[in-house]
């Protein structure tokens, strides 16, 4: 037997959503207008470009070659180890940033006395050019004028002449840099989680651990969404760090870099273009991933049923 929903529970939620919809289209629409006016003829330039063989120093010489700069980056092993190097770049800083992130923002939270002076600290790094961070680090490590090397007692060791342990030391002025910046989302989400639920969850016999767990990262995902998706974005198409601190050498060249490489420094446009197209591409996937993988917790932070 069939049953009708109530006209409440069939009719608030879904006008509801559509309001929310409607008020948010509106709220965004200019900014919309305006990302559409900025960057839309950039990006259709760049994705005609990609479909050239064309080079500053032969203009002349241009010619179309459709698909096939895409086929020759896909198939070249640099293409490759450069994704690899961002993608380990970005797994390690990110799921760092995460865990000390919310430590720090715990902290900020809880602590009553030099709360202002305490934030202020923490929030230093991410106040510095990167750049100006990128040179810290590279002085830091530096066979001759760094100090890590007398403080560890390690000699001459060239941190920037292996692979991994310039990739390490790319990924420490990362962490260092934007850490703060997701501390300052996750506090926004802690301060969200109802205290109520907190002290029930104590009268119930709940441990710190489980609190954390089950009452705590439950309430805050939307601001954890937030947080991985702003910084995951951000850490893939990481360029300052590695562009001072080794200029891509010993395979520590990320994919922005080489869409530098190839458009600024080879000038060959056509090929630079379809790296900047395959480089958008990917960051449209990671945002597309996050956002459908968080979906039902936002609309639960909603109150969508």
């Amino acid at each position: 037997m069939t049953t009708l929903e109530s006209p409440v529970q069939a009719g608030t939620t879904s006008e509801r959503t559509r309001g929310e919809r409607r008020l948010g289209l509106y709220l965004t629409l200019p900014s919309y207008l305006v990302m559409i006016l900025v960057t839309a003829y950039p990006l259709g330039y760049a994705l005609v470009l990609s479909l050239y063989n064309y080079r500053l120093t032969d203009p002349a010489g241009r010619s179309f070659v459709g698909l096939g700069n895409y086929g020759v980056i896909l198939t070249d092993p640099v293409w490759w180890n450069d994704f690899v190097t961002t993608l380990a770049i970005t797994v390690v800083t990110v799921a760092v940033e995460l865990v000390v992130g919310f430590a720090f923002a715990f902290v900020m939270l809880r602590i009553v006395r030099g709360r202002g002076p305490l934030r202020t600290a923490i929030l230093i790094p991410y106040g510095i050019v990167t750049v100006v961070s990128a040179f810290i680090w590279r002085y830091a490590f530096a066979i001759d004028s760094g100090f890590v090397n007398k403080w560890l007692a390690l000699g001459d060791f060239n941190w920037f002449g292996d692979r991994w342990s310039a990739i390490f030391v790319i990924c420490l002025s990362e962490i260092w840099k934007t850490t703060p910046f997701i501390s300052l989302l996750l506090l926004a989400g802690l301060v969200q989680v109802p205290e109520d639920m907190q002290e029930a969850a104590k009268v119930d016999g709940a441990t710190a651990w489980q609190r954390l767990w089950k009452v705590t990262l439950p309430n805050m995902k939307a601001a954890i969404m937030v947080a991985l998706l702003f910084r995951t974005l951000d850490a893939w198409r990481i360029f300052d760090n590695p562009f001072v601190m080794t200029g891509g050498a010993n395979n520590t060249e990320p994919i922005s870099f080489l869409a530098y490489r190839q458009n600024v420094t080879l000038v060959n446009l056509g090929m630079g273009s379809a790296v900047s197209v395959l480089l958008f591409l990917t960051v449209v996937v990671i945002a597309w991933i996050f956002v459908k993988g968080f979906r039902t917790d936002l609309s639960q932070v909603r109150g969508d049923q």
